[in-house]
């Protein structure tokens, strides 16, 4: 059966910023990478890559390496941030090599810089990329240590001017408490940033919401082990938790 191009969903923005966690690759484990699940997020980008929205990803790297753990070990927090911002070299690497067998054309972006395995970020570089059709991995977070994947995803967000950073993770979107431990908890549809902040509700860092209430960036919060759910945030239907102005 043909589809009618006319009843075809049509997305909502021209381009998205993606964020998700690195522990979202290790699939069922806690560590390492998941071919399986790989694939499976792969799918999804390509999924809205196919509807003609340019995506950049940032992936955290807390499935190899996580550097507030090891502070608390005793590690010195600078070496523990540069080590963590390594480990989202690999996941981007390896989430490359997965969209690439896809057959989509794609670039890592390093904020560190290591020429052999990545370029080093630019910002009129990394929109030339997308607007050729490119997924865009911005690896590295933001280069500094002190700065979580999150503040780097909505820096990249506002850098590249994406309409909206979606993030995906592992629940239906931001709960009063964490619903893997609280039956009760509740899932919100709709928060404005200043909610997110007084509430400190567990969205993203506080830097990172901040400067996306600067710029007025909505960051759309969904379950991205949920297959399809990629395309249904960016086509609109309403599912997960928008946060946004109020």
């Amino acid at each position: 059966m043909v589809q009618d191009p006319d009843r075809a969903p049509r997305p909502q923005f021209r381009r998205v910023l993606l964020k998700i966690s690195g522990e979202i690759l290790a699939g069922n484990d806690r560590l390492g990478l998941d071919p399986k699940r790989l694939d499976e997020v792969a799918g999804e980008i390509q999924s809205v890559h196919d509807l003609g929205v340019q995506v950049g990803v940032v992936i955290g790297g807390g499935n190899i390496f996580r550097g507030m753990m090891a502070e608390a070990g005793g590690m010195d927090r600078v070496n523990a941030d540069i080590m963590g911002m390594l480990a989202t070299v690999i996941n981007a690497l390896a989430m490359q090599d997965v969209l690439e067998r896809r057959g989509l054309f794609t670039r890592v972006m390093s904020a560190i810089k290591m020429e052999q395995v990545a370029e080093p970020y630019i910002r009129r570089r990394a929109v030339r990329h997308l607007e050729k059709g490119r997924v865009v991995i911005m690896a590295a977070g933001t280069g500094n240590p002190y700065f979580t994947t999150d503040t780097a995803a909505a820096l990249r967000a506002v850098e590249i001017g994406a309409q909206a950073i979606v993030k995906g993770t592992k629940v239906d979107g931001v709960f009063s408490s964490d619903p893997m431990k609280d039956p009760d908890a509740k899932l919100f549809n709709r928060l404005t940033y200043m909610e997110v902040l007084n509430k400190g509700l567990k969205v993203m860092d506080s830097t990172a919401v901040s400067l996306a209430m600067e710029n007025d960036l909505p960051v759309l919060v969904f379950n991205l082990n949920i297959p399809g759910n990629l395309r249904r945030v960016v086509t609109g239907e309403p599912i997960g938790t928008l946060v946004g102005e109020a």
